[in-house]
This record gives structure tokens, sequence and C-alpha cells, in this order.
């Protein structure tokens, strides 16, 4: 069975070959040195080297605000050690980086289940439990280190931690990703009915399901598929932050209601479901389809009509119905439909939009990360 391992692991990182060829109006050169420059400015602007364990190794870390740089959390840290595993054709330093930010990730662990990591550093007060999306990126940035590196270490931690997650934030009855391994799965208000649909990320649980064939994450896959038929609207194809059930403890699920958990737009497009595109784009563009495919190309092809083309009339979040929440434009909305356009056979020419307008533009740590995320998903089997 080794040979499937291997198999997998070089598909996972480098995705199938390719010739070079122009490819969103740029040549490989160019779509290279627009990727290695937006990563040597994320890594100065919010990558901090910070201490040292107990045997003189390094930690690393990820800040969100350069304003507030002793705050992280746990989803920026596995945004980090995604993005610098990925650019490590291009970084020598990226391996003692990676290691110092999965220790980081270890050594902070999860007042509730300590293989997770708390979700904040410095520790929330009011407790720091874990974050499902922090946990399920992180183990999946050990999945590539194994692929990339080799060793057997680091698919060692990656199952320890996928068995945490199975364990603690995947709905015993729903298999719905909870919000936390601190959900009670048959609460009242938050229980495995209740899931961040950003959290729905197929190429990941897909990853899970060979790494970790003991658990069932296929079924994963099929629940969060049927939630998102559940809640997207069918006209725009736009799903909101935060689902919760019709009635009772079960499906069908609808879009949250407004302060459901973070605020007045949770059962909006807004900052959660902004990554939506990025994260279900991504399984096409390995080869997914089905109603995945589907849901994505009536999104990816209504917010082209709806802005005329022009990324920049992209606002800051929609209703579900399509009316702006914010005037204004920001990378975070625009990078993750590049995602999308890219896996759509006839936007070309909106895919090559999006691209300009997101490719040079920094803005916050979460909307940088992203944006480097989507750019890096697009542009892997381009210059790698």
């Amino acid at each position: 069975m080794r040979w499937v391992w291997l198999l997998f692991v070089l598909l996972l990182l480098s995705g199938c070959a390719s010739e070079p060829r122009t490819f969103l109006g740029k040549e490989p050169e160019e779509l290279k040195a627009a990727l290695v420059s937006y990563y040597r400015v994320w890594k100065e602007n919010y990558l901090v080297q910070d201490g040292v364990d107990a045997e003189g190794l390094p930690y690393y870390r990820v800040v969100y605000e350069p304003g507030d740089p002793l705050v992280t959390v746990s989803e920026g840290q596995g945004y980090g050690m995604r993005i610098v595993v990925e650019m490590a054709p291009f970084d020598p330093e990226a391996r003692e980086i990676f290691d110092g930010l999965y220790r980081f990730a270890r050594d902070h662990p999860s007042s509730i289940d300590p293989r997770l990591m708390g979700w904040r550093v410095p520790a929330d007060p009011e407790g720091n439990d874990a974050a499902f999306d922090g946990d399920a990126d992180i183990a999946y940035a050990l999945l590539l280190a194994e692929a990339r590196w080799g060793g057997g270490a680091y698919l060692e931690a990656a199952r320890t931690r996928i068995q945490a997650i199975w364990e603690s934030m995947i709905g015993p009855e729903s298999k719905l990703p909870l919000l936390g391994d601190w959900v009670d799965p048959k609460g009242e208000t938050y229980n495995e009915y209740t899931p961040r649909i950003s959290d729905f990320s197929p190429k990941v649980f897909k990853a899970f399901a060979q790494a970790d064939p003991d658990h069932d994450w296929q079924a994963v896959i099929e629940a969060s598929d049927r939630a998102l038929t559940d809640v997207m609207n069918q006209g725009t194809g736009l799903v909101p932050d935060f689902a919760e059930p019709e009635s009772g403890l079960g499906f069908p699920l609808r879009p949250a209601d407004p302060n459901f958990l973070e605020g007045p737009y949770d059962g909006d497009y807004y900052y959660n479901a902004g990554r939506y595109p990025w994260r279900v784009g991504a399984y096409l563009l390995e080869g997914g389809g089905g109603s995945w495919r589907d849901r994505l190309t009536v999104l990816s092809h209504w917010v082209e009509r709806k802005t005329g083309g022009d990324p920049y009339r992209i606002p800051i979040g929609y209703r579900l119905d399509g009316d702006p929440i914010e005037e204004g434009y920001s990378i975070f909305f625009a990078a993750p439909f590049l995602v999308a356009a890219v896996a759509q056979p006839d936007q070309e020419a909106w895919a090559k939009a999006l691209f300009a307008a997101v490719s040079d533009r920094y803005e916050l740590g979460y909307e940088d990360s992203v944006t480097l995320l989507s750019l890096i998903e697009v542009l892997r089997d381009r210059v790698f």
C-alpha cells in the first residue's frame, strides 16, 4: 500500500502536470515573480520568531494585526503552516519555519482537548478551546509537509490531530464540523447542526480520508454537501457565515439569525463565508465535481454578472439575495472568487481581472493570508 500513499502525496503537492503556457494573461515567470513577491511581503508583515522551547528550538507564529503583534490565533497559525510548506520551493528557510510554527501550535493546546490548539495566544481568559478551521488547516499542512519532506513524523502528527478533530469536532450524528471542541453536540444554541459554512473543505476532508481510513470522512463531505443544499440561495449561489436547524436538532438547516455567534451578519455572506469559493474551488481544481461544482458555478457566474466583470465592484459582503452589506472593496472577498473563476471553463476574462485586482494589493493579516492561499491554489501547477 505504500506506493498508493506515495502517489497520493505527490499529487497532493503538485497536482496534474501541465506544460508552461500563458495563464491569466501572464507568462510563467511573471506569475512566479508575483507569487514570490506576495509571499515575501506576507512573511515580513506577519511572521514572527517568538523565543525557543526547552530544547532551544525556535517558535514561529503568525500575527494578524501588525498593530497588535502579541496576539496569534489558531486560524492564522494554520494558514501560515499551509503557506510556508507550499512556498518551500522558493524559501530555503521553509522547513525550519514550518517546524517552528507547528511547535508553537503544539505547545499551546486547547483547554478541552490538548491534542488541538487553543484558539488564541495569549489565552482567552473565558476559555481557550479549539476552533475547527484552525486545527483542520494545521492537520492538512502536516500532510503537505509529509509529502514535501517525508520522514514519517509529519504524518504521525497529522494523524494524531485528525483523530482529535474527529473525536472532538465532528458531530457524532450530523457528521458536520462543529464550531470547536467546546460545542456540546446536543446543546440548545450551539450543537452539531450549527456549522460555520466556510469550514466545509472537501479537498481537506478528502486528504483526511486518505491519511485516516479508520474514520468516515466521506460522510463529512456528504453531510456538508447536504447542508449547503439547505442554506444556499438558489439564485445567487451565496451562502451564510453560519447555519442552524430550521427546528429541533437535525436537518434541514437555514441561515443563522443575526448575532447568532459573532455579529449582525451571521446569516449573510460576510467575513466567514467569504472563504467558501476558495475552499470549494480548490476541490474543483483537483478534479472534484457534482453538486459542489454546480453550486460554485452558480455563484461564480452570478458575481461576474453582478459586477459587470469589474472586481472592484465586489462589496464588503452580501445579503444572500445579492444586496451589498457595505460599500467598498477588499481582497478578502475578491481573491476567493479567483479560485472559483479559474475552476470554470468559461471565465478566463473574469479570472484575469480578479488576478489583476488582488495579486499586488495588501491589507491586513486575515485578508492577505486568504489572498495568498488563493494565489497558491491557482498558480501552484504553473510555477512550482
